[in-house]
């Protein structure tokens, strides 16, 4: 597997992917080329076999930033440039629309990883990377983190995920006054609204308490945890009718497997699992 990035941190131990966002001196904002490298990394993660868990934080003070503000204004400066003689106004909006759906899908790759991932965020965490966020599977915050959803105070509507995602994990109300007023929430508050599962007092003991977290996680079936997330996120999106449909499939061509006898014999013999990857 890949693990040269230029604007991540990737190790893997047992069965522990750590990935970092690696841009310290910038608050770890996310420019052009992280954004390519997080579905790059999402991808890989996702068809390692060895990879069970995902855990996600920053380098540095902070988590994450949001957008790097030169892609920002990249984008106008490309809008400008092209406001010649043969300018249309309509391709260029196409265009754009074509450059935030891919922003989208950069995000939705960490849903659409099998694997589970959780996020561990201390410092900043604002705007874009708050969208990072929520579209892990788990959230931990240390006290000091400072959740932000910024966009409207910088003049747009947030665009790669955060106002779907967000209203499912603390409740249309809490979301809307946070979309509005883009003030800042504390980890120790997150905890208190639901959108993160635990607060720990100090980075330290957040990394710490993580990757216990995840340890824990890569010891179980990598099979179930692989269909226990793909179903909590389709029964998400779709009917309870169609959620039940959709677990009777899986279980009638997964149920049976050596991570079942497996469990069965450990349960036996009173000791603890080992499953394959």
């Amino acid at each position: 597997m890949n693990t040269d990035f230029s604007t991540l941190a990737l190790t893997v131990q047992d069965g522990v992917a750590e990935l970092r966002l690696n841009r310290p001196g910038r608050a770890n904002s996310l420019n052009r080329p992280m954004w390519q490298e997080l579905r790059d990394a999402a991808r890989a993660l996702d068809a390692e076999p060895t990879v069970r868990v995902v855990v996600l934080s920053g380098n540095g003070a902070h988590f994450c930033a949001g957008i790097d503000l030169g892609m920002l204004a990249e984008f106008r400066a490309g809008s400008e440039a092209g406001a010649g003689v043969d300018y249309c106004a309509g391709r260029a909006s196409e265009q754009l629309r074509r450059t935030i759906l891919d922003l989208q899908d950069v995000l939705s790759s960490l849903e659409r990883c099998r694997k589970p991932v959780l996020a561990a965020v201390h410092g900043a965490c604002v705007g874009a990377g708050l969208d990072l966020a929520v579209a892990c599977d788990l959230r931990y915050a240390s006290a000091d983190a400072q959740f932000v959803l910024k966009e409207v105070d910088m003049g747009l509507a947030a665009d790669v995920g955060v106002l779907q995602r967000l209203p499912r994990i603390v409740g249309e109300g809490v979301a809307r006054e946070l979309a509005y007023t883009c003030r800042a929430v504390s980890g120790t508050e997150a905890a208190g609204l639901h959108l993160v599962n635990r607060c720990f007092d100090t980075p330290a003991e957040l990394e710490k308490g993580v990757l216990e977290i995840a340890r824990e996680l890569a010891a179980k079936s990598p099979l179930a945890m692989r269909g226990t997330k793909h179903a909590i996120t389709y029964a998400r999106d779709h009917s309870i009718a169609d959620g039940l449909d959709q677990i009777a499939t899986w279980n009638s061509g997964t149920l049976l497997s050596t991570d079942l006898d497996e469990a069965l014999a450990a349960f036996r013999e009173k000791r603890p699992a080992r499953f394959d990857n």
